[in-house]
């Protein structure tokens, strides 16, 4: 049986690296009115575990799902696709 195949993945842009160890990326994602039919931009925020602190802000990096590693991070930091 194959291990961590099916753990979520997001892209998105690193708005805060001044924890340490920590960075706040937000997730920007398009979803239709349901009564008007327009797109709204809609964005969230996730916290996620970078151990060499090697992101910095507006780098935009790939995280992925994980284990609770405190009260508010639950990513993995990845990738930086972009700096």
């Amino acid at each position: 049986m194959e291990s961590g195949t099916n753990k979520k993945s997001l892209i998105g842009k690193v708005v805060s690296n001044k924890m340490d160890k920590t960075i706040v990326v937000t997730i920007e994602r398009t979803v239709k009115h349901s009564v008007y039919g327009k797109y709204i931009r809609r964005t969230s925020k996730c916290y996620a575990h970078d151990p060499e602190n090697k992101c910095q802000i507006g780098d935009v990096v790939r995280i992925e799902e994980s284990r609770p590693l405190s009260r508010n991070k639950r990513w993995n930091l990845v990738e930086v696709l972009d700096r």
